[in-house]
């Protein structure tokens, strides 16, 4: 009986539409007002001391493994709980416990690893042609995926103003399409890094197959191990979210040291504006070592670090968008995934990319283009932003 009246009160502070809960009992109830178009079933209950241990983490866990079927969106459902200020996303009697995380060189490897390295043959069923693992660009809504993740990769380049011949620095290149397409479009002579072995193995097959051994390598290297090497520019895409809130000042150190005087970085990343934050179930599931920034937290470590700002631009709903489109594609997909590994990895990668999604529908996550520089702010750039919407380059086939 505590259990049942636990759930209900649990339940009722939840969400912010109306939601049916079928219990383990057989009873119903539906909670919020107005005919729900969204089920939850509970076919066992859930230890009340594990929901309140981390309650993200414990339902999390339930999806997985059959406990908990949710009938409807799951983007949607968890859309209105994170934009009730009282559900247990924001209520830290349900945030007891989180993992423990770690981000020296051997466990960042670890980490990259564990999430990267399950398989090339898996992102090709869901991702683009491009192999593209990042917030996606969409000029308009009838880009394709392809066409909106090349749209990106020229965004950020042209936000440089690069020069033929000059050097970059790709932090964290994942399968390449950005550094290599900066050596062929633009004529750069580019480095990407990765801690990931099949991203390694793949960028490198990708550089041979299309002739840029002269003007593209690329290091299985940690990115504070570079020594007192310098680029005239530093792209870095989705990486910051890996170091660690210990590690983030010493991350845009390393952007500041790995700088030539006058060079440009952008730096690309989910930024909270709402301030930093982690997800137990994430962290402990999907990307071990995750942290997601927040917009003080970055910028503060950017003008310490000896950096100026030059521009900003948010790109929430593009990334919304972008974890649409790969959830589809995922679901298309989930019996050759289910072979690939088994039905709990499955609810699992499903609730990762809706739950993604979610945040950013709700704005609990942003993500964020920074473009900054080592001198002056904006000294080697045209004084005003037309420069980045040039289409010289970024012609792309839908």
């Amino acid at each position: 009986m505590l259990e049942k009246t636990f759930y209900k009160t649990f339940l009722s502070h939840t969400f912010n539409i109306p939601v049916r809960v079928n219990y383990w009992d057989g009873t119903s109830d539906v909670y919020g007002t107005g005919t729900p178009d969204i089920t939850i079933t509970f076919h066992e209950a859930i230890p009340v001391k594990e929901i309140s241990r981390n309650a993200s983490i414990a339902l999390g866990e339930a999806i997985m493994d059959g406990t908990i079927e949710i009938d409807g969106s799951i983007e949607d459902l968890l859309t209105a709980a994170y934009e009730n200020a009282d559900s247990f996303f924001h209520n830290k009697k349900f945030i007891h416990f989180l993992p423990k995380q770690k981000h020296t060189e051997k466990e960042s490897i670890t980490d990259v690893q564990n999430h990267y390295d399950i398989g090339n043959n898996f992102y090709n069923l869901w991702l683009d042609d491009t192999m593209t693992y990042s917030c996606a660009y969409f000029k308009t809504p009838e880009d394709s995926l392809y066409t909106a993740q090349m749209n990106k990769v020229h965004h950020i380049i042209k936000k440089l103003n690069p020069q033929p011949g000059k050097t970059l620095l790709d932090i964290g290149c994942g399968w390449g399409t950005l550094m290599l397409t900066a050596a062929k479009d633009y004529g750069l002579h580019v480095t990407g890094i990765t801690l990931s072995q099949e991203q390694y193995d793949y960028v490198n097959q990708q550089i041979k197959d299309q002739g840029l051994e002269d003007v593209a390598e690329v290091r299985l290297e940690d990115y504070r191990e570079l020594g007192n090497e310098q680029w005239d520019y530093i792209t870095s895409v989705g990486m910051f979210e890996h170091v660690g809130q210990e590690n983030l000042g010493q991350y845009f150190e390393c952007v500041q040291k790995y700088l030539m005087n006058d060079g440009v970085a952008l730096i690309h990343g989910i930024t909270r504006q709402q301030g930093g934050a982690n997800n137990g179930w994430l962290n402990k599931w999907i990307f071990p070592g995750g942290y997601v920034p927040g917009l003080i937290e970055n910028t503060t470590h950017i003008i310490e670090s000896g950096l100026q700002i030059d521009d900003m631009e948010p790109l929430r709903r593009h990334y919304q968008k972008t974890v649409e489109i790969w959830d589809d594609n995922f679901n298309a997909h989930r019996d050759e995934v289910a072979k690939m590994f088994d039905e709990n990895f499955v609810r699992m990668w499903d609730l990762y990319l809706q739950a993604c999604a979610a945040s950013f529908k709700s704005g609990n996550i942003d993500v964020i283009q920074y473009l900054i520089s080592k001198g002056p702010s904006a000294r080697m750039l045209p004084m005003t932003r037309d420069y980045m919407y040039d289409e010289t380059h970024d012609k792309v086939a839908n």
